[in-house]
């Protein structure tokens, strides 16, 4: 049970006011910046990206194989052909992802170095490029895909690359293994 403090008697308020003597106000003090609040963590990405390894073993089929169509694929020398296989079964995470439809040639040429230059930056390992099936092209095929597989070959910091999972683009994307 708490006390009522007993009232302040002005005898006593005299006194106390002598004893400290004259004053002076003091001056506001500006309240500091809040901290920073600490960047988002994707706890949730991680666990489903750690779940797929677990889930593509339960599958009783590959799912790649109902995919038709020219598959792309590319093995550096000097690599073992299980990276490729593993690319190919979707056991690599993707980390970025660029979508070329609707470029002309020039542009997705242009637009495909700036996004690997700016995963060599970044510190990706994987990543996957969508160039379309080219069903709209003319007789000469697919040019964006054509242009992909050609620019991906000659590069240095390509190791791997092969056409992407069904749910991931099939063959009309491209999952690509860099040297970090």
């Amino acid at each position: 049970m708490k006390r009522k403090p007993a009232p302040i008697s002005d005898d006593d308020s005299r006194l106390f006011r002598e004893a400290i003597g004259d004053t002076r106000p003091l001056e506001a003090v500006a309240a500091p910046p809040a901290a920073a609040k600490p960047a988002p963590y994707p706890r949730m990405f991680e666990a489903d990206e750690a779940a797929v390894a677990g889930d593509l073993l339960k599958l009783d089929f590959d799912p790649a194989a109902l995919e038709v169509g020219e598959e792309l694929s590319y093995l550096r020398d000097g690599y073992s052909p299980k990276l490729l296989r593993q690319l190919k079964r979707g056991q690599f995470s993707v980390q970025d992802h660029i979508d070329l439809h609707q470029m002309n040639a020039a542009a997705a040429q242009s637009s495909i170095v700036d996004f690997l230059a700016e995963a060599r930056r970044e510190g990706w390992r994987c990543v996957r490029i969508v160039h379309g099936k080219g069903l709209r092209s003319r007789a000469a095929g697919p040019v964006l895909k054509a242009l992909t597989d050609r620019l991906l070959r000659r590069r240095d910091d390509v190791i791997a690359f092969a056409s992407a999972r069904p749910a991931l683009g099939g063959t009309g994307a491209v999952v690509v293994l860099l040297k970090r």
